[in-house]
Protein backbone atom coordinates (compact mmCIF):
# COMPACT_ATOMS: atom_id res chain seq x y z
CA UNK A 1 0.00 0.00 0.00
CA UNK A 2 1.17 3.55 -0.72
CA UNK A 3 1.36 6.26 1.86
CA UNK A 4 -1.60 8.34 2.96
CA UNK A 5 -1.12 12.06 3.51
CA UNK A 6 -0.32 13.09 7.07
CA UNK A 7 -2.94 15.85 6.80
CA UNK A 8 -5.48 13.22 7.71
CA UNK A 9 -4.98 13.76 11.43
CA UNK A 10 -8.16 13.88 13.48
CA UNK A 11 -7.47 17.30 15.00
CA UNK A 12 -7.47 18.96 11.60
CA UNK A 13 -10.90 17.59 10.77
CA UNK A 14 -12.72 19.63 13.42
CA UNK A 15 -16.01 21.16 12.32
CA UNK A 16 -15.18 24.85 12.23
CA UNK A 17 -16.56 27.33 9.73
CA UNK A 18 -15.47 30.76 10.96
CA UNK A 19 -11.90 31.94 11.47
CA UNK A 20 -10.35 33.34 14.63
CA UNK A 21 -10.51 36.80 13.08
CA UNK A 22 -14.31 36.52 13.31
CA UNK A 23 -14.72 34.46 16.47
CA UNK A 24 -12.12 36.52 18.41
CA UNK A 25 -12.40 34.35 21.52
CA UNK A 26 -8.75 34.64 22.44
CA UNK A 27 -9.07 38.43 22.42
CA UNK A 28 -12.23 38.09 24.51
CA UNK A 29 -10.45 35.92 27.07
CA UNK A 30 -7.56 38.37 27.32
CA UNK A 31 -10.07 41.12 28.00
CA UNK A 32 -11.63 38.97 30.73
CA UNK A 33 -8.24 38.63 32.42
CA UNK A 34 -7.68 42.39 32.23
CA UNK A 35 -11.15 43.07 33.66
CA UNK A 36 -10.54 40.70 36.59
CA UNK A 37 -7.35 42.60 37.35
CA UNK A 38 -9.10 45.97 37.13
CA UNK A 39 -11.51 45.05 39.91
CA UNK A 40 -8.69 43.48 41.95
CA UNK A 41 -10.31 40.05 41.88
CA UNK A 42 -13.47 41.24 43.68
CA UNK A 43 -15.72 39.47 41.19
CA UNK A 44 -18.28 38.22 43.72
CA UNK A 45 -18.75 41.62 45.33
CA UNK A 46 -19.18 43.20 41.87
CA UNK A 47 -22.00 40.75 41.11
CA UNK A 48 -23.62 41.44 44.50
CA UNK A 49 -23.53 45.18 43.85
CA UNK A 50 -25.15 44.69 40.44
CA UNK A 51 -27.87 42.47 41.93
CA UNK A 52 -28.53 45.14 44.57
CA UNK A 53 -28.81 47.74 41.84
CA UNK A 54 -31.38 45.58 40.01
CA UNK A 55 -33.47 45.27 43.17
CA UNK A 56 -33.43 49.03 43.73
CA UNK A 57 -34.24 49.74 40.05
CA UNK A 58 -30.95 51.57 39.63
CA UNK A 59 -29.81 52.60 36.16
CA UNK A 60 -27.41 50.14 34.53
CA UNK A 61 -24.50 51.92 32.87
CA UNK A 62 -22.90 50.79 29.63
CA UNK A 63 -19.52 50.15 31.27
CA UNK A 64 -21.19 48.14 34.05
CA UNK A 65 -22.74 45.78 31.50
CA UNK A 66 -19.42 45.52 29.65
CA UNK A 67 -17.61 44.63 32.88
CA UNK A 68 -20.29 42.11 33.85
CA UNK A 69 -20.04 40.32 30.51
CA UNK A 70 -16.27 40.03 31.00
CA UNK A 71 -16.62 38.69 34.56
CA UNK A 72 -19.24 36.04 33.84
CA UNK A 73 -17.90 32.50 34.35
CA UNK A 74 -20.79 30.19 35.26
CA UNK A 75 -24.41 29.42 34.28
CA UNK A 76 -25.51 31.10 37.54
CA UNK A 77 -23.58 34.23 36.54
CA UNK A 78 -25.34 34.07 33.19
CA UNK A 79 -28.76 34.37 34.84
CA UNK A 80 -27.68 37.68 36.38
CA UNK A 81 -26.19 38.81 33.06
CA UNK A 82 -29.51 38.11 31.32
CA UNK A 83 -31.45 40.17 33.89
CA UNK A 84 -29.02 43.07 33.44
CA UNK A 85 -29.29 42.89 29.63
CA UNK A 86 -33.10 43.10 29.81
CA UNK A 87 -32.91 46.04 32.21
CA UNK A 88 -30.25 47.83 30.14
CA UNK A 89 -32.16 47.37 26.90
CA UNK A 90 -35.40 48.61 28.49
CA UNK A 91 -33.60 51.75 29.67
CA UNK A 92 -31.77 52.36 26.39
CA UNK A 93 -33.97 50.98 23.60
CA UNK A 94 -34.64 54.51 22.27
CA UNK A 95 -31.07 55.70 22.66
CA UNK A 96 -28.45 55.44 19.95
CA UNK A 97 -25.77 53.11 21.29
CA UNK A 98 -23.06 54.58 19.11
CA UNK A 99 -20.67 52.14 17.49
CA UNK A 100 -20.44 49.70 20.41
CA UNK A 101 -22.60 46.60 20.06
CA UNK A 102 -23.22 44.25 22.97
CA UNK A 103 -24.59 41.42 20.82
CA UNK A 104 -21.25 39.96 19.64
CA UNK A 105 -19.79 40.32 23.15
CA UNK A 106 -22.68 38.33 24.65
CA UNK A 107 -22.40 35.66 21.93
CA UNK A 108 -18.66 35.26 22.55
CA UNK A 109 -19.43 34.76 26.22
CA UNK A 110 -22.04 32.09 25.38
CA UNK A 111 -19.57 30.49 22.95
CA UNK A 112 -16.87 30.35 25.62
CA UNK A 113 -19.13 28.95 28.36
CA UNK A 114 -20.84 26.46 26.01
CA UNK A 115 -24.25 27.99 26.71
CA UNK A 116 -26.23 28.03 23.47
CA UNK A 117 -29.67 27.93 25.18
CA UNK A 118 -29.58 31.49 26.61
CA UNK A 119 -28.06 32.70 23.34
CA UNK A 120 -31.01 31.33 21.34
CA UNK A 121 -33.51 32.51 23.94
CA UNK A 122 -32.31 36.12 23.91
CA UNK A 123 -31.70 36.51 20.18
CA UNK A 124 -35.28 35.37 19.45
CA UNK A 125 -36.91 37.44 22.20
CA UNK A 126 -38.84 40.29 20.60
CA UNK A 127 -38.54 42.41 23.76
CA UNK A 128 -34.82 42.63 22.99
CA UNK A 129 -35.40 43.72 19.41
CA UNK A 130 -32.48 45.94 18.40
CA UNK A 131 -30.03 44.56 20.95
CA UNK A 132 -28.76 42.00 18.41
CA UNK A 133 -28.79 44.34 15.44
CA UNK A 134 -25.63 43.04 13.74
CA UNK A 135 -24.74 40.08 11.51
CA UNK A 136 -21.87 38.96 13.76
CA UNK A 137 -24.16 38.05 16.68
CA UNK A 138 -26.23 35.73 14.52
CA UNK A 139 -23.20 34.29 12.74
CA UNK A 140 -21.43 33.46 16.01
CA UNK A 141 -24.52 31.66 17.31
CA UNK A 142 -25.00 29.70 14.09
CA UNK A 143 -21.33 28.69 14.13
CA UNK A 144 -21.65 27.48 17.73
CA UNK A 145 -24.77 25.47 16.90
CA UNK A 146 -23.17 24.06 13.75
CA UNK A 147 -20.13 22.93 15.71
CA UNK A 148 -22.42 21.14 18.18
CA UNK A 149 -24.39 19.48 15.37
CA UNK A 150 -27.61 21.38 16.20
CA UNK A 151 -28.43 22.09 12.56
CA UNK A 152 -32.20 22.54 12.98
CA UNK A 153 -31.63 25.16 15.68
CA UNK A 154 -29.02 26.86 13.49
CA UNK A 155 -31.55 27.03 10.64
CA UNK A 156 -34.09 28.62 13.03
CA UNK A 157 -31.52 31.29 13.91
CA UNK A 158 -30.96 31.91 10.20
CA UNK A 159 -34.73 32.33 9.79
CA UNK A 160 -34.80 34.73 12.75
CA UNK A 161 -32.00 36.74 11.16
CA UNK A 162 -34.02 37.08 7.97
CA UNK A 163 -37.16 37.92 9.95
CA UNK A 164 -35.36 40.72 11.79
CA UNK A 165 -33.98 42.08 8.47
CA UNK A 166 -30.34 41.68 9.53
CA UNK A 167 -27.98 42.03 6.59
CA UNK A 168 -26.45 38.79 5.29
CA UNK A 169 -22.67 39.00 4.90
CA UNK A 170 -20.17 36.52 3.44
CA UNK A 171 -19.94 34.49 6.66
CA UNK A 172 -23.74 34.30 6.82
CA UNK A 173 -23.95 32.73 3.37
CA UNK A 174 -21.20 30.26 4.26
CA UNK A 175 -23.03 29.23 7.44
CA UNK A 176 -26.40 29.07 5.69
CA UNK A 177 -25.17 26.78 2.93
CA UNK A 178 -23.26 24.61 5.41
CA UNK A 179 -26.37 24.21 7.60
CA UNK A 180 -28.56 23.34 4.60
CA UNK A 181 -25.96 20.84 3.38
CA UNK A 182 -25.91 19.12 6.78
CA UNK A 183 -29.70 18.95 7.03
CA UNK A 184 -29.88 17.49 3.50
CA UNK A 185 -33.66 17.80 3.29
CA UNK A 186 -36.02 19.01 0.53
CA UNK A 187 -36.79 22.07 2.67
CA UNK A 188 -33.13 22.97 3.21
CA UNK A 189 -32.50 22.36 -0.52
CA UNK A 190 -35.18 24.93 -1.37
CA UNK A 191 -33.73 27.40 1.16
CA UNK A 192 -30.24 26.94 -0.29
CA UNK A 193 -31.42 27.54 -3.87
CA UNK A 194 -33.50 30.59 -2.89
CA UNK A 195 -30.62 32.10 -0.92
CA UNK A 196 -28.27 31.70 -3.86
CA UNK A 197 -30.75 33.36 -6.20
CA UNK A 198 -31.35 36.22 -3.75
CA UNK A 199 -27.61 36.76 -3.26
CA UNK A 200 -27.07 36.93 -7.02
CA UNK A 201 -29.97 39.35 -7.49
CA UNK A 202 -28.57 41.62 -4.76
CA UNK A 203 -25.07 41.34 -6.15
CA UNK A 204 -23.79 39.99 -2.83
CA UNK A 205 -20.30 38.56 -2.92
CA UNK A 206 -20.39 34.95 -1.71
CA UNK A 207 -17.30 33.11 -0.46
CA UNK A 208 -15.93 30.23 -2.48
CA UNK A 209 -16.63 27.73 0.28
CA UNK A 210 -20.33 28.65 0.24
CA UNK A 211 -20.44 27.62 -3.44
CA UNK A 212 -18.55 24.45 -2.52
CA UNK A 213 -21.22 23.55 0.02
CA UNK A 214 -23.87 24.23 -2.65
CA UNK A 215 -22.09 21.89 -5.09
CA UNK A 216 -21.72 19.14 -2.47
CA UNK A 217 -25.36 19.56 -1.45
CA UNK A 218 -26.55 19.25 -5.05
CA UNK A 219 -24.46 16.07 -5.41
CA UNK A 220 -26.04 14.70 -2.22
CA UNK A 221 -29.43 15.37 -3.79
CA UNK A 222 -28.26 13.63 -7.01
CA UNK A 223 -28.87 16.83 -8.96
CA UNK A 224 -25.82 16.76 -11.23
CA UNK A 225 -27.06 19.59 -13.46
CA UNK A 226 -27.36 21.93 -10.48
CA UNK A 227 -23.99 20.76 -9.13
CA UNK A 228 -22.33 21.60 -12.47
CA UNK A 229 -24.05 24.98 -12.53
CA UNK A 230 -22.90 25.85 -9.00
CA UNK A 231 -19.35 24.68 -9.69
CA UNK A 232 -19.15 26.83 -12.84
CA UNK A 233 -19.82 29.92 -10.68
CA UNK A 234 -16.69 29.41 -8.56
CA UNK A 235 -14.24 32.04 -9.74
CA UNK A 236 -11.05 30.42 -8.44
CA UNK A 237 -11.05 26.62 -8.35
CA UNK A 238 -7.42 26.21 -7.31
CA UNK A 239 -7.92 24.41 -4.00
CA UNK A 240 -7.94 20.87 -2.70
CA UNK A 241 -11.66 21.08 -1.97
CA UNK A 242 -12.53 22.31 -5.47
CA UNK A 243 -10.36 19.60 -7.06
CA UNK A 244 -12.22 16.91 -5.15
CA UNK A 245 -15.62 18.38 -5.97
CA UNK A 246 -14.65 18.68 -9.62
CA UNK A 247 -13.78 15.00 -10.05
CA UNK A 248 -17.05 14.03 -8.35
CA UNK A 249 -19.04 16.28 -10.69
CA UNK A 250 -17.20 14.90 -13.74
CA UNK A 251 -17.67 11.29 -12.62
CA UNK A 252 -21.39 11.74 -11.99
CA UNK A 253 -21.77 13.65 -15.28
CA UNK A 254 -20.15 10.82 -17.24
CA UNK A 255 -17.29 13.06 -18.42
CA UNK A 256 -14.81 10.25 -17.83
CA UNK A 257 -12.05 11.33 -20.22
CA UNK A 258 -11.97 14.80 -18.63
CA UNK A 259 -11.88 13.11 -15.23
CA UNK A 260 -8.86 10.98 -16.19
CA UNK A 261 -6.99 13.94 -17.63
CA UNK A 262 -7.45 15.95 -14.42
CA UNK A 263 -6.24 13.08 -12.23
CA UNK A 264 -3.25 12.46 -14.51
CA UNK A 265 -2.39 16.17 -14.51
CA UNK A 266 -2.50 16.18 -10.70
CA UNK A 267 -0.16 13.20 -10.68
CA UNK A 268 2.27 14.98 -13.00
CA UNK A 269 2.23 18.08 -10.77
CA UNK A 270 2.83 15.88 -7.76
CA UNK A 271 6.16 14.83 -9.25
CA UNK A 272 7.44 18.42 -9.03
CA UNK A 273 8.98 19.69 -5.81
CA UNK A 274 8.13 23.29 -6.78
CA UNK A 275 4.37 22.89 -7.17
CA UNK A 276 1.95 22.23 -4.33
CA UNK A 277 0.58 18.72 -4.81
CA UNK A 278 -3.16 18.21 -5.16
CA UNK A 279 -4.56 15.79 -2.60
CA UNK A 280 -7.61 13.63 -3.18
CA UNK A 281 -9.88 12.15 -0.57
CA UNK A 282 -9.85 8.37 -0.24
CA UNK A 283 -13.62 8.56 0.13
CA UNK A 284 -14.03 10.69 -3.01
CA UNK A 285 -11.86 8.31 -5.05
CA UNK A 286 -13.96 5.40 -3.79
CA UNK A 287 -17.12 7.20 -4.97
CA UNK A 288 -15.50 7.81 -8.36
CA UNK A 289 -14.67 4.07 -8.58
CA UNK A 290 -18.34 3.26 -8.02
CA UNK A 291 -19.34 5.59 -10.85
CA UNK A 292 -16.91 3.77 -13.19
CA UNK A 293 -18.18 0.26 -12.40
CA UNK A 294 -19.67 -0.13 -15.87
CA UNK A 295 -16.55 0.98 -17.75
CA UNK A 296 -13.74 -1.56 -17.51
CA UNK A 297 -11.33 0.53 -19.62
CA UNK A 298 -11.68 3.69 -17.54
CA UNK A 299 -11.77 1.63 -14.34
CA UNK A 300 -8.38 0.09 -15.15
CA UNK A 301 -6.91 3.53 -15.88
CA UNK A 302 -8.36 4.87 -12.64
CA UNK A 303 -6.86 2.04 -10.55
CA UNK A 304 -3.45 2.73 -12.05
CA UNK A 305 -3.70 6.47 -11.35
CA UNK A 306 -5.00 5.91 -7.79
CA UNK A 307 -2.09 3.59 -7.01
CA UNK A 308 0.37 6.23 -8.20
CA UNK A 309 -1.44 9.00 -6.28
CA UNK A 310 -1.19 6.94 -3.09
CA UNK A 311 2.47 6.19 -3.69
CA UNK A 312 3.20 9.92 -4.07
CA UNK A 313 1.30 10.80 -0.88
CA UNK A 314 -1.54 12.52 -2.72
CA UNK A 315 -4.35 10.58 -1.06
CA UNK A 316 -5.76 11.78 2.25
CA UNK A 317 -8.10 10.10 4.69
CA UNK A 318 -9.99 13.37 5.11
CA UNK A 319 -13.51 13.01 3.74
CA UNK A 320 -15.22 15.57 1.54
CA UNK A 321 -17.21 16.57 4.61
CA UNK A 322 -13.98 17.16 6.55
CA UNK A 323 -12.63 19.37 3.77
CA UNK A 324 -15.84 21.38 3.56
CA UNK A 325 -15.92 22.04 7.30
CA UNK A 326 -12.24 22.79 7.68
CA UNK A 327 -10.77 26.29 7.74
CA UNK A 328 -8.15 26.66 5.02
CA UNK A 329 -4.53 26.65 6.11
CA UNK A 330 -4.02 30.19 4.88
CA UNK A 331 -6.24 31.54 7.66
CA UNK A 332 -5.96 31.34 11.42
CA UNK A 333 -7.93 28.44 12.72
CA UNK A 334 -9.16 28.21 16.24
CA UNK A 335 -8.01 24.74 17.21
CA UNK A 336 -5.90 26.05 20.11
CA UNK A 337 -8.79 27.85 21.79
CA UNK A 338 -11.78 26.79 23.91
CA UNK A 339 -12.79 23.16 24.31
CA UNK A 340 -15.50 22.58 26.93
CA UNK A 341 -16.98 24.27 29.98
CA UNK A 342 -14.41 22.98 32.49
CA UNK A 343 -11.62 22.96 29.93
CA UNK A 344 -11.60 26.09 27.79
CA UNK A 345 -12.83 24.99 24.39
CA UNK A 346 -10.06 26.86 22.62
CA UNK A 347 -7.15 26.97 25.11
CA UNK A 348 -7.31 23.37 26.39
CA UNK A 349 -6.75 24.77 29.92
CA UNK A 350 -9.11 24.86 32.91
CA UNK A 351 -11.45 27.77 32.26
CA UNK A 352 -10.86 29.54 35.58
CA UNK A 353 -7.06 29.40 35.34
CA UNK A 354 -7.22 30.52 31.73
CA UNK A 355 -9.04 33.65 32.83
CA UNK A 356 -6.88 34.46 35.84
CA UNK A 357 -3.45 33.62 34.45
CA UNK A 358 -0.92 36.39 34.04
Amino acid sequence: MGSVSSSATGSLAKRYLLTDDTIRLQEFQQRKIATEHQIYGNRDSYFRNIEEKLKKNGIILKDELKTLLHLCQTPDDMEIVKSVIYRYHTENRNVAFGEFKFGPLFMRLCYELDLEVPAIELIKDQTLHGFFSDSTSFNLLMDMLFEKGHYESALEVLGEMKKQHIKFIRDTYLLAFAICYKLNSPESCKICTNLLEEAQLKGDNMPRRAYCFAVAFALKQNDVVKARSFYSQIMNTESRLCSNLNILVLAKSGALEDLMQILEAALDMGASQLVKRTEFSEQVLATVREELEESSVFRARLEDICAKLQASGQVTKLTLDDMLCQISYGKKHHMQLLRQRQVSRRTFRPLKSALLAE
